[in-house]
């Protein structure tokens, strides 16, 4: 069988990362060897403020952006300044490691902030040629070559979650997930 090629995506706000982290759970919890990397927001007085990103097996975390992290150089997205340096020691590396040593790999998420970092598109890629199970979220509106390649790709599936599907969506990946014999 193949390894499945799972894509979640919607609006913001709509539960892509709560969605991709009940699922990681849940596969660890059936015995499956879950790694990646999964991003969040960060928020201060209600407002949000940046993003994390976590590494799943080893619960590193760094910045991914931040409104306040004026590096010199740094690229931007809206108001937020992207940390290259994080996306690619804790983002990108937890996506290659996983490629290697997990039965599925977590890529949360492949929008505009990551997709800053060449390291981080180069890991995606890897990711997606290996054997191994890729569970991820896209930037619904991205044009970026690579989530179009992603978009376009017969082998990988693009789930749109909202809010009538949302709640379903996880247990039928992980059943899913779970009922193959690699």
């Amino acid at each position: 069988m193949c390894a499945s090629r799972i894509f979640l995506t919607g609006q913001p706000g709509i539960g892509k990362t709560t969605a991709i982290r009940l699922i990681a759970r849940d596969l660890e919890i059936r015995g499956k060897k879950v790694e990646g990397m999964i991003s969040s927001e960060i928020r201060s007085s209600g407002e949000r403020i940046g993003f994390q990103l976590e590494d799943i097996f080893t619960h590193k975390v760094g910045i991914l952006a931040h409104s306040d992290d004026r590096s010199d150089g740094a690229p931007t997205v809206g108001k937020y300044y992207v940390n290259i340096p994080d996306i690619e020691r804790i983002g990108a590396a937890a996506i290659r490691k996983a490629a290697i040593e997990a039965e599925v790999v977590i890529v949360d998420e492949i929008g505009p902030m990551e997709l800053k970092s060449t390291q981080f598109i180069l890991a995606v890629e890897f990711a997606l040629a290996s054997k191994k199970n890729l569970i991820g979220t896209i930037h619904k509106n991205s044009k970026h070559p690579l989530v179009n390649s992603i978009k376009s790709n017969v082998n990988c599936r693009i789930i749109e979650l909202n809010s009538h599907n949302r709640g379903e969506i996880p247990s039928e990946i992980v059943n899913e997930l779970t009922q193959q014999v690699l």
